[in-house]
Formats: structure tokens, sequence, C-alpha cells
């Protein structure tokens, strides 16, 4: 193999120097003078036109030729001579011996003459050394080959023990690798098994690894592709991928396809602003039929990956194409603490280290974010000196996930900083007051991505139900930023914007999605999802003008109520918010300990800074629920 990939591209080189070797010998043989043509010096053209043996002449810049008389013992029948560029008299000359003479323009570089005659030949070869280097060589004419990777069996070395967190899809996904195991045992039922099985989920769930895994449970080659893969810049390549992709499929069955980010091809068709006929939808619709069309894939099942099913066309994801829908969700508290074993396997860790802590204080990480949470504590650590990682180093690593890494560099003038001390100040004072908002983890005011300060909550549990009291809570710690600052600085500022702009989000939700309003149980509009531009550019309004008055008045008045509820709160404590104002200007950052001795209440359990309780001849924690 190695010796016909050094050959290619010498071959090639070769047939390109002969092409434009017999160019240049066409050229050339073209524009060769008649074999009776005699090469006449200007004195003997002359002398010829004085005798009368010149009958026609062709002019061209400085160059004449045409037909002249036959002499004796010869058999010229034309010449070809130079003239001067200015000479009077032979036009003159000609004209009294009667001569037919006929002028031509003549390019003056007569090189730029052969090269604009050779251009087509030219562009052709510039084309062919293109397409070579994106084909690699010898691939040129393998435009329609699959680029699918094919990992075989006994390479594949992940497994479900790698993969954690997804314990629901784990067990739907059980019956195809058994499948793939012992066919023969679901065929003699009459059984079939799906032909294709979707992942549904946000990003940094774990969709490509779960597929991994499972080919690599299943002990069967395993074929990799993304959706974006299938489509090129030439018309039927798509198409053809995507046939090929299948006949090696078939070749190696039983076998797994892997499809990441099947919306690059699967989008709805007819929805595009290109037309129905482009390139994507033919490359959809070979798939369709590949899927399921006349011409049966058996032992070859196919898995694709997406966070974008709303946008997939319906034909792909009916029965007999994408059976099963799997939703690899965000994981739960039991499932991060999965996780985090997996990614701290090779990690030395202290003793202080408490995983279930760790899990209970990271609601909403995907796989991804913790992943990366424990990359950045090791690197923290290792920057610092330590030899093992400390939950020092994760609260660290936590708080640059959530919130990006401190702007050291950053310069705040004391006026600012105190304006961020108060603003943050509010907020931590409403979030410990209120019992049905999240309990109080952290408030800081060093500068942080794009925030000057943080104030943060974490959930006891994960929560997948809001209520109405909850959601008002929520609504009164977002406000209590900006009352602060009006009621202790007597000023308003722009560090407000981002708390208005999550808090009308709640409010436009509780009275357009799920009916807290006087308005009633009733929903107005789509829900405020992601867009999709070819379904978004027919939509329209579904409710009238004044429904959208009463709505606007809803949404004021319930973030009205929240702040009236939140500067009552305010005023009854402003000692108190002034002294955790005056420790955030001196500390720069508090935990929840801190609010709560402030505050002469007792602490609401924080996830973060739990203590282990053991029970007689029990050494183990016990659960935080």
């Amino acid at each position: 193999m190695n010796k016909i990939k050094a050959k290619a591209p010498r071959g090639i080189l070769f047939w390109i120097i002969a092409l434009f070797i017999l160019i240049m010998l066409w050229n050339m043989m073209s524009n060769v003078s008649n074999s009776k043509s005699k090469k006449l010096t200007f004195s003997e053209f002359m002398d010829k036109v004085e005798n009368d043996q010149i009958s026609s002449a062709l002019i061209s810049g400085n160059a004449i030729a045409g037909d002249m008389n036959q002499e004796e013992g010869t058999d010229y029948t034309r010449y070809e001579s130079n003239i001067p560029q200015d000479y009077p008299d032979l036009i003159n000359k000609l004209r009294q011996h009667k001569v037919n003479i006929e002028v031509e323009k003549l390019n003056k570089n007569e090189w730029l003459g052969i090269i604009l005659s050779l251009a087509p030949f030219l562009i052709i070869i510039v084309f062919w050394v293109m397409i070579m280097r994106q084909q690699g060589g010898n691939k040129a004419f393998t435009f329609g080959k699959s680029k699918a990777r094919m990992f075989a069996s006994d390479h594949n070395k992940t497994t479900f023990k790698d993969v954690a967190g997804v314990e629901e899809a784990k067990e739907e996904l059980e019956e195809i690798i058994e499948f793939l195991k012992e066919p023969k045992k679901f065929q003699r039922l009459g059984g079939k098994i799906p032909k294709g099985v979707l992942l549904i989920g946000p990003p940094g769930t774990g969709k490509t690894l779960l597929a991994k895994a499972i080919a690599g449970e299943a002990n069967v080659p395993f074929f990799s592709i993304s959706g974006s893969d299938f489509v090129e810049l030439f018309v039927g390549v798509g198409a053809s991928r995507v046939r090929d992709l299948f006949d090696e499929g078939k070749k190696h069955a039983p076998c797994m396809i892997f499809i990441d980010e099947i919306d690059a091809v699967g989008r709805q068709r007819g929805t595009g602003l290109g037309g129905g006929h482009d390139e994507r939808e033919q490359t959809l619709n070979q798939l369709l039929v590949e899927m399921d069309g006349f011409d049966a894939n058996e032992g070859v099942i196919i898995i694709a990956a997406t966070n974008r099913p709303d946008i997939l066309d319906s034909a792909l994801l009916r029965p007999g194409r994408f059976d099963r829908r799997i939703v690899v969700s965000t994981p739960d508290v039991k499932g991060r603490e999965e996780i985090l074993k997996v990614h701290t396997r090779s990690t030395p860790m202290n003793k202080d280290v408490n995983l279930q802590v760790l899990a209970r204080s990271t609601p909403g990480f995907t796989g991804a974010d913790i992943a990366n949470m424990v990359n950045e504590a090791a690197l923290y650590a290792s920057r610092t000196g330590k030899k093992s990682i400390d939950m020092e180093d994760f609260e660290y690593a936590k708080d640059k996930v959530l919130m990006g890494s401190e702007r050291k560099s950053m310069i705040i003038s004391e006026e600012e900083k105190k304006i961020t001390a108060y603003h943050e100040a509010g907020h931590a004072l409403i979030a410990a007051m209120e019992k049905e908002a999240d309990p109080l983890h952290k408030v800081s005011i060093i500068p942080r991505g794009m925030a000057l300060g943080q104030t943060q909550q974490l959930p006891l549990n994960d929560k997948y139900t809001y209520s109405k009291t909850y959601l008002n809570a929520q609504l009164s710690v977002l406000m209590a930023g900006r009352i602060s600052e009006e009621i202790f600085l007597g000023i308003l500022t722009t560090g407000a914007g981002n708390d208005f702009e999550k808090a009308t989000s709640i409010a436009h939700k509780m009275v357009c999605e799920w009916g807290m309003s006087s308005l009633g149980p009733l929903t107005f509009g789509r829900k405020e999802d992601m867009i999709f531009l070819g379904r978004d550019l027919m939509s329209h309004n579904e409710y009238s003008e004044e429904t959208s008055q009463l709505i606007d008045i809803e949404i004021k008045k319930i973030i009205d109520e929240a702040y009236g509820h939140s500067k009552k709160i305010i005023l009854e404590n402003r000692e108190k918010l002034e002294i955790i104002a005056i420790q955030l200007l001196e500390k720069e950052s508090l935990a929840s300990d801190d609010i709560a001795a402030i505050l002469g209440k007792q602490k609401d359990p924080d996830p973060m800074h739990a203590k282990k309780k053991k029970n007689k001849g029990d050494s183990k924690a016990q659960p935080l629920d």
C-alpha cells in the first residue's frame, strides 16, 4: 500500500507534463507556416513587388505574407517577410503594382496570445491539481466514497463502565446489544430489532460516548461519521456517500453506524430558503431510502445523536427508521456522583473530598461540565504545588466553570466596588431570608467573567417542577440588587440589567406558559425555544392585540409585586444588609455561614459545606437529604 501511494503522485505529474507538451506541440503545429512558404528579406520582397511577382499581401503589424508567382525550379507559392514600421511608400508601391492588400491587427505580445490560447487547458490543469490536493493524490475521483471511520471490534475498548449518569438510557440499549450478540435468539420468534435509535439530549450529556460504549459492549464493527461529512460542494456527492456507507455496513454486518449531529442533513424538507432541490435534501432522501426502502439492511443498526430533535424531518422519525428515541438528559444528583467517580479514577484526592457533596453542589451540570471541573481542579492543584486535590480546589474549579476565571487584572474604583458590594448584599439578604428560594451558598464581589460580583444559590435537590411561591421568591432575589442600590446609595446603575432580563423571562413564562396569572390556565404563543428559520418565517401571532396588552399588564404586575416584597424585607433589615456590604468590602467573599451569623439565624443546609455525620459503628457519611 505504501508503494502505491508513493508512486501515485509521480504518475499524475507525468500525465500533467505530457498533456502540457501535447498542447504546446498542437499550438506550434497550428501556427507553423505552410511548407511552400518562402522567407524573404525586405529587399527581396520589394524586388518581387517591382517585378510584379507579388499578387496578394496580408499585413499584420510588422509582418507581411501572401501569394507570389512561382519561380522556375522552385515550388514556392507563398512568401513571408518583415517590413519596417514606418515605410510611407509601401502601400503606394503595392497599389501601383496591383497587389491585393489586406490588413490584420496582431497582438503586440505574442506570448500573451499563446497564453490566451492555452487558457482553457491551463484551467483544466489547475483544477486537476486542486482536486488532487483536496482528495489526497490517488483519491481524486472518490468524492462519492463515505468518510466514515471504522473502529474494529478489537480496537474499541470503551464500555458501559466508562459511561455514567445515563442508567435509563443504558437499560434501553441493552436489548440492542443483546441482538447484535445473539441475533438468532430474536429472529426465531419473529421479532425484529429496531432499525434505528435516536439519542436526544442537551450538549455534553454523553451521547457520542454512549454510542461508542454500545459498540464496545456488543463487540461489533462500529462506523462513525458526522452529519456534515455527507454534504459536499459537488451535487450528488452526499447521496453517493450515504449509499457507500450502507454498502460498507452490509459487508460488515452485524455492525453499527453512528451518525453524530444528524440534524446537519436531517432537517425538515421544504423549509429552507434555497428551494426544495438542494444537496442536503437529496442526501436526506437517500438516507430515508437506505434506512427503510426496498432493500433490507439486515444486521445494520443506525444510531444517531442530536440536540435539535424539533427540526428533524418527520419521515426520518417514523417507525421503521428511527423506531426508538432515547432521551439522554442532564444527570441527577446520583448520576453526577457516578460521573465524578468515573473522572476521578486516576486522580489522587485528599481525604476531605466528598464526591456526594460535590454532586449535590453542581445541579444542572452535564457530564462534560463535570469532566471540565475535575480537570480544572487538577490543574489548579498542580499550579499550587499540591500532591493531591482537596475540596478547596474543587470549589475553585466549580466557580470557574460556573462564572469564569477571576479578573485579577481588572482595576475597579472604590466607588464601583462599593456599588457592587451593596448590590450583591441585597441579593444575599433576600436569598437568605426567603424560605422558598434556593439556599444561599456564597456571595462575592470578585470580578469573574462578565460580572463584577456574584451571589450563588444552590438547591438542596434537583428540581423538575417549580411552584409559584418558589418563582416569586426567585423574582424577589433578582429585584433586591437594584433596591439596595436605590435605598443605600440613592443611585440607579446598569448592574441590574441582567437581573431584570432574567426576571422578565420568568414572569413572561409564568403568564404565557404556566398559567400563573389572572388570565387563567392558558398558554399564549409558542414556547420560546430555539429558532428554526424555515418554520419561523411562516409563523404569526396566535393572539390579539388586546390579549397582548393584558399579558404586558400581568407581567408588570408580577414584577412589581416581587419588587415591593423585596423592598419591604430590605427596609426591615437595613442594619444587617449594611453589615453584609461592609464585610464584603473587607473580605470580598462571604460564605453562607458568614451570612447566617450576621442575620443571627440558623444556617440553612448548604450542600457544599455539609458536615459528615457518622452513626455508631458506621464509618460512611449519611446521605444529605
